[in-house]
């Protein structure tokens, strides 16, 4: 077929061959990106998160079956069980994780759940609740971590910490205000708490019960128009203890190291990051 033929069968062929054709840019340069990299984000920020989320699961994962194992695998009839439940529900762990943790109890295991108590830099007090296959192996491990870091293991109990009923709130009301410390200690009497803390683990604050009162409280606190994000009984600390600079990012390093290891399901400590302020003259 002739190239005149070709063209009148197809115009938009043959207007492009008659052109004119748009004068192409010179010096040529290829084209420039946005300025950031998608790998680098996924190296700097997201790598280090879902490497903290699967930490936080895996302890979970260690308490859910420990719980079970001592209680039983119904949380209706083991409140351990549904303590650590309600907090796997509280960091977004999925269902089915929650289900394999729990059928794997009924497995026969070697795991055994210990408490330690340990003196920190400073002289804070720290319990670890430890689950482990070989409590030997553990029990080396931590005496050298915390041997690196100017602690060392307590040969006796304590006393530092007692068992609480614990609730925490989100910073706002279901309505979105903020929920202050005054009106929150107003509340607590309402609604049976003993006692309000702000808490370390976010922006929002803690009430504080009797265990047995949790289921209580934190169906009243939601019924006042608060919105609770975690209920779970929690050994906290009878006192805080305020620590010098040094001893304070010392002691920072050393939960950094005990969140790192893998037979810590769990960190308590009395240290009170905040320094207290300085009374005015009179």
């Amino acid at each position: 077929m002739a190239a005149p033929a070709v063209l009148a069968r197809w115009p938009r062929v043959a207007a492009l061959a008659r052109g004119p054709w748009p004068a192409w840019p010179w010096p040529w340069s290829p084209r420039r990106g946005a300025g950031h990299n998608r790998w680098s984000k996924v190296r700097n920020v997201k790598g280090p998160r879902d490497a903290e989320r699967g930490r936080t699961f895996q302890r979970l994962a260690l308490l859910l079956r420990s719980a079970a194992r001592e209680g039983g695998p119904d949380p209706a009839l083991n409140p351990q069980l549904a303590n650590v439940v309600e907090q796997c529900r509280a960091n977004n762990m999925p269902k089915a994780s929650i289900a394999a943790a729990i059928q794997s109890a009924e497995r026969p295991s070697p795991d055994t759940r210990l408490l330690w108590e340990a003196r920190g830099p400073g002289g804070a007090a720290i319990l670890l609740e430890i689950v482990t296959d070989n409590p030997r192996r553990s029990q080396r491990d931590v005496r050298l971590l915390l041997a690196q870091h100017g602690a060392a293991l307590r040969e006796g109990p304590c006393g530092a910490f007692e068992e609480r009923g614990v609730v925490r709130v989100a910073p706002r009301d279901a309505r979105g205000r903020p929920l202050g410390l005054e009106g929150a200690l107003e509340t607590a009497l309402d609604v049976g708490a003993t006692d309000v803390e702000e808490d370390e683990e976010g922006e929002g604050l803690k009430f504080l019960c009797a265990p047995g009162a949790l289921g209580a409280v934190s169906r009243a606190l939601e019924a006042a128009g608060l919105r609770p994000l975690e209920a779970a009984v929690r050994l906290v600390p009878r006192a805080r203890a305020a620590l010098p600079g040094e001893a304070r990012e010392r002691a920072r390093r050393l939960l950094r190291a005990l969140d790192g290891h893998p037979d810590v399901a769990r960190c308590h400590h009395n240290i009170q990051w905040e320094e207290a302020a300085a009374p005015r003259p009179q």
